[in-house]
């Protein structure tokens, strides 16, 4: 069996040692990927000077070249936003936008970089909306050249209006725990299935 890897890119707002449910999800999606024997790292991108730009590299002070390696590094991307005003929270957007860079670099086959990495999406927030950012995000991930698996996304909203978060509950709801399980495992077969047979090249 392959030895794969996986990435989640957390993009809460909270920097680290705070709480974070984007980052309490991210985990649980990573607990069960190890589950099927991937190795797992993870990063809050709020922690890192990731320069806006459209740029593989925007120049002095900017982080994102050391986090694009670790992206290129791994077969999993796993990216964790919170829902805000609707949306993917604007660290998620940057993290979009400077992933668009990867349209124009190519492998030694000439295909996309991003090519054969797959790629799932967790979110958390306090207001309908989980649908529209996993589509938002799986899209743009996927037109970088990401390969999205059959339910790659998982997530949790609460009671509109209220301010109970992922993290307060006393447990993991069932249906949010059996969605996780399930984008984990197939996002580890899915990436297997690329290792042992990645895309043609043109």
């Amino acid at each position: 069996m392959a030895e794969l890897t996986a990435l989640a890119l957390t993009c809460s707002l909270t920097p680290s040692p705070a709480p974070s449910s984007s980052e309490l999800l991210a985990r649980h999606v990573l607990d069960e990927l190890e589950g099927h024997g991937v190795n797992t790292a993870s990063l809050r991108v709020v922690d890192y000077n990731v320069m806006p730009g459209v740029q593989t590299d925007m120049g002095a002070g900017d982080d994102w070249p050391g986090i694009r390696d670790r992206i290129l590094a791994a077969d999993i991307l796993v990216l964790a936003t919170p829902i805000w005003m609707g949306h993917p929270c604007s660290i998620a957007q940057r993290v979009i936008e400077r992933l668009d860079a990867e349209l124009s670099e190519t492998d030694d086959a000439g295909r996309p970089i991003m090519y054969g990495k797959v790629a799932i999406i967790a979110v958390v927030g306090n207001e309908d909306g989980a649908h529209k950012v996993i589509a938002d995000t799986q899209q743009a991930l996927n037109d970088v050249g990401f390969t999205v698996p059959a339910q790659g996304g998982t997530y949790w909203v609460g009671e509109a209006m209220h301010t109970v978060d992922y993290q307060d509950l006393n447990s993991i709801p069932e249906k949010t725990a059996a969605t996780t399980a399930s984008a984990a495992r197939n996002a580890a077969h899915l990436a297997r299935s690329l290792t042992a047979a990645p895309y043609p090249a043109e």
